[in-house]
């Protein structure tokens, strides 16, 4: 059956900053519950999505530092360079069927409990971290606020040399609930 002409611009490759996707199609991040626990599932999954023709796969959301972990559901890492090894081969699985890899930088924030880290949440002031769970976050000082920042420029460099093509920061919009 040929295809509809009026749908010929989703075919065509498009510039994303300096990359280019072969399709228009864009899988957005979103969660699997395989996270850091189970990597080979994961690329395999993000594989399958790049073979049957997503021009651009992304990860889940991933977690940038041990005081963001969203346990007891695991989402992708960049903790350390053995997260770099494990997303590298979700890298792979998705360029051998020519697509482009792309993950988003996350960091919890006063939402992460870190029930697998242990490490203290941080958020803009002390304030209870979950509903039902007795976990209290620390309200962030300077020091913290420049430590973030640095852990997101950290998580972006291991981010490339996992061989990432598109590293996503999303920043929320004040106001708003719009994130972009």
């Amino acid at each position: 059956m040929p295809r509809d002409p009026r749908f010929d611009i989703l075919f065509e490759p498009v510039p994303i900053g300096p990359v280019t996707a072969p399709n228009r199609f864009y899988q957005v991040p979103h969660c699997t519950g395989m996270g850091y626990r189970r990597p080979q599932s994961l690329a395999a999954l993000r594989g399958v999505k790049a073979e049957g023709g997503w021009g651009t796969v992304c990860t889940e959301y991933c977690s940038i530092h041990p005081s963001s972990d969203d346990e007891p559901f695991p989402s992708a890492s960049l903790w350390d360079d053995h997260d770099v090894s494990a997303l590298a081969m979700t890298v792979d699985r998705v360029h051998e069927h020519g697509a482009l890899a792309g993950v988003e930088l996350w960091h919890g924030g006063a939402g992460s409990k870190n029930f697998y880290s242990r490490e203290v949440p941080l958020g803009p002031s002390s304030i209870p971290a979950g509903v039902r769970d007795p976990v209290q976050t620390k309200a962030m000082d300077k020091r913290d606020i420049r430590d973030l920042k640095q852990w997101h420029l950290e998580a972006a460099i291991r981010a490339e040399q996992a061989g990432f093509d598109i590293i996503r920061v999303p920043i929320r919009v004040p106001g708003t609930a719009l994130q972009i």
